[in-house]
């Protein structure tokens, strides 16, 4: 069954404004999505009738928080098929949870001349944390390299991938050049090998089902604002044995069990990662989140964002001058697709697309390694979603041609 797209809609009110005199098409969805009106309900009901501190009280408003704050844990259990609550940590988004897994498992686990294996096309997300943890540990970080069709190098993979190799950390789906990786057969090379499996998921959970039993990954980290939840809340999975085995990384108030003068204690999981008052709305709107993604069907996303790449990324492909980073099959593209316009700057491109209305990033997109691979300082990028049309690629397409007319002869 397809989304119908134009109903969705109605639920973003933001999406129904003009910049520029033109009305609004929103392709910025890699960065961050909208929230519907579900979603924001759910934030004002939390501060208008249960605001209160979780875990603690006894009172009724606190009983209500924690009762909500700990159901929006069950449903993201049940999103991505945990077995337990005890694996699903709430976080302040993707790189906190990275950076956790690599400050605690990292530290404790590598040593010097252990190897942690990553890729040309992470986000600097699953790259920095991982420097600083070879600088510590005197691991080394060893890159695998992309096809000329810009997907991971599988052959790479399996010729870096050794008995040194202790952490393997991969994006599911690039933010950059529109790949999805094969992150259940890459698991599974890397448990024979004898290494984690960490993912980053950011790119991945919103559009597609993730189920993390079947591929069988071992840590797997997300944002909330990603899909359609509010920022500063994320979460990182985890195997239930790596965590028990885990020392946190932040300490003080919620996540103790007892504090003596000279040494505390920690709770069971998974409260002992989580210090400190939590972002207790945020967790409660990604619940209200996930009940709507749940509504719609992830597999109807996914197919959706398919139906979008394959109207447009042809017709992109048409648009002379026009470079397209990453697949050029439709079929092996996700809902983001990098391109730059010859003799504009993606600065430029993005700036004149804005003033047809057509909001796209412009930048490195946290991913300097993999642009400097491509031999490129910058790319503008669309990035699809569920709310997006045809009647959306059709702007973004005459808004394209409209720019090489300008900057060819200086009229729009």
């Amino acid at each position: 069954m397809r989304i119908n797209a134009e109903k969705l809609r109605q639920d973003f009110p933001i999406l129904f404004q003009e910049v520029n005199d033109e009305p609004l098409v929103y392709l910025d969805n890699a960065a961050t999505t909208q929230k519907p009106q579900q979603v924001l309900d759910v934030l004002n009901h939390y501060y208008h009738h249960d605001n209160a501190n979780v875990h603690r009280g006894v009172h009724t408003l606190a009983e209500r928080a924690t009762h909500a704050y700990e159901d929006a844990r069950e449903k993201v259990r049940a999103f991505i098929h945990a077995k337990s609550t005890k694996e699903i940590l709430f976080t302040r988004g993707t790189t906190t949870s990275l950076n956790w897994i690599a400050q605690s498992y990292g530290l404790k686990n590598l040593k010097a001349h252990d190897e942690i294996l990553i890729s040309i096309m992470e986000h600097h997300s699953n790259i920095i944390p991982w420097q600083q943890v070879a600088l510590k540990t005197g691991a080394k970080l060893v890159y695998v390299g992309l096809t000329p069709e810009g997907e991971l190098d599988l052959a790479d993979f399996k010729a870096k991938l050794s008995t040194r190799t202790k952490i393997v950390a991969l994006t599911h789906a690039s933010n950059v050049l529109g790949v999805l990786n094969p992150v259940k057969e890459l698991a599974q090379l890397a448990h024979e090998a004898g290494a984690i499996m960490v993912v980053d998921g950011a790119q991945s959970v919103p559009h597609l089902p993730i189920d993390v039993v079947e591929l069988d990954c071992d840590f797997l980290a997300f944002s909330g604002h990603k899909m359609l939840g509010p920022t500063g809340i994320g979460i990182l999975y985890g195997k239930q044995a790596l965590l028990e085995a885990m020392e946190p990384v932040e300490f003080g108030g919620e996540m103790i069990d007892f504090v003596h003068l000279y040494e505390s204690t920690w709770k069971e999981l998974p409260w002992k990662f989580e210090a400190g008052t939590p972002n207790i709305a945020g967790g409660i709107a990604l619940g209200g989140a996930i009940d709507y993604l749940n509504k719609v069907g992830m597999a109807e996303i996914q197919q959706h964002e398919a139906d979008l790449v394959a109207y447009v990324l042809p017709q992109l492909q048409k648009i002379p001058g026009l470079t397209i980073y990453g697949p050029q099959d439709p079929a092996k593209h996700t809902g983001v697709i990098a391109f730059n316009l010859a003799g504009v700057h993606p600065h430029d491109l993005a700036t004149a697309l804005d003033m047809e209305g057509v909001a796209v990033r412009a930048g490195h997109h946290c991913a300097q390694p993999l642009l400097g691979a491509l031999a490129v300082p910058a790319t503008a990028r669309a990035s699809f979603y569920l709310y997006n049309t045809q009647a959306d690629c059709d702007r973004l397409i005459a808004a394209l041609y409209a720019t090489k007319e300008f900057f060819s002869h200086g009229t729009f």
